[in-house]
Parts: structure tokens; sequence; C-alpha cells
């Protein structure tokens, strides 16, 4: 294989053009991993889904968004980051339109599984194009307007979703959640086409495709009856699926280790796992994503199901959750161990203090919701910017390429794992309530969630002691 020439560092006019192309496609995926929260009530009624469905909504695109990050960036160094960025935002606008068009609940799940593969496919080709092509100091730049544009996604999507299924445009209702997708792509995928350059990793880059099929089966093994157990009944063939993800587990590190010591590249070192701040920080990121994940799944159902709030109001609700989020980033980005405890254990207090609001059973003022939603923001913002770049404080920097892309993959996968977990709390207590599920029933299920929420909260922040003090 020939090694490509370097790509010509971009200044000026393209440079603006090509960041633009590479921050749509990012606003686009953040987008649908918020927006969707406050339309599925919606949702629900419209296909009759159920509650396991709802729950696969919003795990499955979380699910596959890291299985397709396991071989994203790979891809891309493989066969040209302009390529694989073009095909994953294409797939992507396809699938959102599935989604739209989804005629009962497996056809939208099944859309959003190839929605959130897309998404792991074309997103990596943004830090790689970024890192490629721009000289530091406009590498820094962009990397900032990523993160201005990751805030203004978590501000957008609730609030976008909630006006988008209030207007019913028209007629769409829920759906035009993901119709809107496909304007903002149209635009991404024209800049892209006409002003992206093309750049790969020099040598030749090998694709891990069994270990990544592995790694995505232990995680369907251990979701799958976590999720829909509930409305098979449990059955004893359920129990035998969920043990089945540890062999296979077992299996897939057992052939990352004989690949690493064949030269190979696999997906998971597992030298990595020896080191005490990597180990801690996917365990930290863990607890941390999983709980972040089922919250606004559970607020959402609260909020609309049972306090009977409209999906605008839902997202005015959490409105403060992401301005606290964007108030405290600054900070967040250049964190340091001391900075991420303090953001996970505020993270806690907001769940207790959101307990407190909740527990009594009576419908909630807003202004009461306001408080517990800011400080849950101001705690997010301390924590997620940095936490990635703490733990790669503490591996070999030869390492911290393959390192930062695993981690990413565990947000995602966390972020599952916490909806079908917590979620399966939270739809068993609802369940408990018998009779047609109300106000006092949501009430009693979100009561029930949000301790759990906030033991993961304080067990990622005693697993953050693990981490170096400062990041590089």
């Amino acid at each position: 294989m020939t090694t490509p020439p370097p790509t010509t560092l971009l200044t000026g006019r393209p440079a603006v053009l090509v960041l633009a192309a590479v921050l749509i496609a990012s606003f686009m995926e953040l987008l649908d991993a918020t927006i969707v929260s406050v339309a599925l009530p919606a949702i629900a009624a419209d296909l009759g889904a159920g509650d396991a469905a709802l729950q696969w909504t919003v795990a499955g695109y979380t699910l596959a968004v890291g299985a397709g990050l396991i071989t994203g960036g790979r891809a891309g160094d493989a066969y040209g980051r302009r390529r694989v960025f073009l095909a994953g935002l294409s797939a992507f606008t396809l699938a959102s339109a599935g989604c739209g068009l989804a005629p009962d609940a497996a056809v939208l799940v099944g859309a959003r599984v190839a929605q959130g593969l897309a998404g792991g496919l074309m997103i990596p080709q943004v830090f790689g194009v970024i890192r490629a092509s721009f000289e530091p100091a406009a590498r820094a730049r962009a990397l900032g307007a990523y993160g201005a544009v990751l805030g203004l996604a978590s501000v957008a999507g609730p609030l976008l979703g909630g006006v988008l299924v209030e207007a019913d445009l028209f007629g769409l209702g829920w759906r035009a959640i993901f119709w809107v997708n496909v304007p903002i792509a149209a635009v991404g995928l024209a800049l892209g086409a006409r002003h992206l350059p093309d750049s790969r990793e020099p040598g030749r880059v090998r694709l891990d495709l069994p270990g990544a099929a592995l790694a995505a089966c232990a995680a369907v093994l251990l979701l799958l009856p976590l999720v829909q157990g509930r409305e098979w009944g449990r059955p004893w063939w359920s129990y035998v699926i969920l043990a089945l993800a540890v062999p296979v587990t077992a299996v897939f590190l057992a052939r990352q280790r004989r690949l690493a010591e064949r030269g190979g590249q696999p997906v998971l070192d597992p030298a990595l796992l020896r080191v005490r701040a990597f180990a801690g920080g996917l365990a930290a990121s863990l607890l941390f994503f999983g709980a972040l994940g089922s919250f606004f799944l559970a607020l959402s159902l609260y909020l609309q199901s049972g306090a009977g709030y409209s999906a605008l109001e839902t997202g005015l609700v959490i409105l403060p959750y992401a301005v606290g989020s964007i108030i405290t980033s600054g900070l967040g980005v250049r964190a340091g161990r001391g900075t991420l405890v303090a953001g996970s254990l505020t993270l806690a207090a907001s769940q207790v203090v959101l307990h407190l609001v909740v527990s009594g059973g009576a419908e909630p003022a807003a202004w009461l919701l306001a408080a517990p939603m800011l400080l849950g923001g101001l705690g997010l913002g301390l924590t997620a910017p940095g936490l990635i770049n703490v733990v790669l404080a503490g591996v070999p920097a030869r390492d911290a390429g393959a390192a930062g892309g695993v981690l990413t993959t565990v947000t995602q996968i966390g972020n599952a794992v916490g909806v079908a977990v917590l979620g399966l709390i939270f739809f068993d207590a609802l369940e408990g309530a018998g009779g047609t599920p109300g106000l006092a029933a949501y009430s009693g299920a979100m009561s029930a969630v949000l301790p759990w929420q906030a033991l993961c909260y304080v067990g990622a922040a005693a697993l953050m002691f693990l981490l170096p003090k400062q990041t590089r």
C-alpha cells in the first residue's frame, strides 16, 4: 500500500467551510441523542409502544453509536476520512427518514439502531479531519467550537423536541424530530462533498471486525434480558441469555490479548486494563454516564405521563439543566481530579434535591424543579468535558489514542446500560403501583430510581480518586 501524501493544512475560508461541514454533522448527531427524550410519550401514544420499546428507542441508539465508534475511527484511517464521513452522514440521513416513516415501534427501534451505527461511523472522522487539516492554534479553536456545538445541542435538543412535537408541523407530530435532520444533513453533505479534504493514516491499518462483533454481542446479551425481561415475564431462558454475556466477554478479551501479542491492532489492548487510571476511568465512566443516560428517560415520562406537562413544558423544565452545564463547562474543560469529584457529587446532590421535590406525590411547580435541574447541569459541566482528558493523563502517551477511543465507546455503552438497568427499576416500580398509572404512580417510580442514580454518581466520584490529579 502506498503512503498517501500529507494533507495540506487549511486556513481562511477553506478552513471555515470544512469546519462548518463537520460541526453540522456533530450537531445533528448530538441533537438526536437528546431530542427524542421529550417525544417518548407521544411516540408511545401514536405507535402503541410499550416500556421496553421506549427504552430501546433511547438505548438502541447509544449502544449502536458505541459499536460504530469501535471501528469507525480505524475505517477512516484506512479508507480515507472524507469518504467514510460522507458515507456515515448519508446513512444517518436515510436512517433519520426511516425513523420519520416508521409504521410501528419495531421499525422505529431498528431505524434508531441504524442511526446510531451511522453516527458511530461519522463522528470519529470529525476529530480525524480537525487533527489532520488544521495547524495547532487553529486546531485548538476548532475543538473549542466543537465544545460550543456540544453545549448548543444539549440546550437545543429538549427545547426543539418540545417545539416540534407541540407545533405538529404538517401533521407530522413527533416524526418531525427526525425529519428535521434531512435538511441539516443536506447542507453538511453539500459542504463536505465540495470542501472536505481527504486524509488517512500512513501504512496499513487493520480492522478487528471479529473483535468489534464480539464486543457488540456481549453488550446485546447483557441488555436484551434487562430491557425485554419484564415483558417476557422473566422466563428462565432470559437469565441464560444474561449469563452468556460473561463467556462472550471472556472470549473477546482472550482474542484481544492474542492479537496484541502478535503485534496486531486490537479493539481493546488488555494491557491498558492494568493501568490504574484507565481501569478506574472506565468504571467511573460506566457509572457516571449510566446514571445520566437513564435520567432524561425517567424525567420525561414522569413529567408528561404523570404530571401532565406538555412536550414543550418538559423541554423548558430541562432548560436550566442545559444552562447550568454551559456555565461550568469552561471549568470542566480544564478539570483536574478535584473538579471531576466535585461535579459528580454535585450531580448526586441534585438527585437528592429532586427526590425531595417529587416524593410527596403532588404535581410539582416548575420553579421547584428548576433548582435541582440547574444544580445537576452545573455538576455535569464540571465533570463531562474533562473526564476523558484526566483519565488519559494517567495513560502512557503512546497509548493515549487507543485509550481515548475505548473511553469514548464506554461512555456510549454506559449510557445504554444505564437506560436498561435503571429503566428496569423505574418501570418495575410503576408496574408495582397497579391500576392505571397516574401522578402518584409516576412519582413513586421517579422516587425509586433517583436514589440509585445518586448512588451511581457517588460511586463514580469514589472511583475518580484513582485518576491523576491534573491533565497533561
